[in-house]
């Protein structure tokens, strides 16, 4: 099923749109649905589960140790209750 759509360029990106569609042989509508398409898959990479990176950084070897966050985690509860008790 096909669509019809419109759009409102700027003459640079015009231009830039009628050079990509040269260049690869396709027509503007086909670097329009590339485009599209690799910026969808540009962002879906980019989703990445948090547990997971963590997990990778950790089998990298990167992070903090436990002595450094326990310390980090204390600092942290002691500016709170400090912050808390000043308000």
């Amino acid at each position: 099923m096909t669509h019809r759509t419109t759009f409102a360029l700027d003459a640079a990106t015009a231009r830039r749109l009628r050079h990509l569609a040269k260049l690869w042989n396709v027509s503007q509508a086909e670097v329009v649905r590339r485009s599209v398409e690799r910026s969808e898959q540009t962002v879906q990479s980019a989703k990445r589960d948090p547990v997971s990176l963590l997990r990778e950084l950790h089998a990298k070897g990167g992070g903090i140790g436990k002595a450094q966050a326990d310390r980090w985690m204390a600092e942290t509860y002691e500016d709170r209750q400090n912050w808390r008790a000043s308000s």
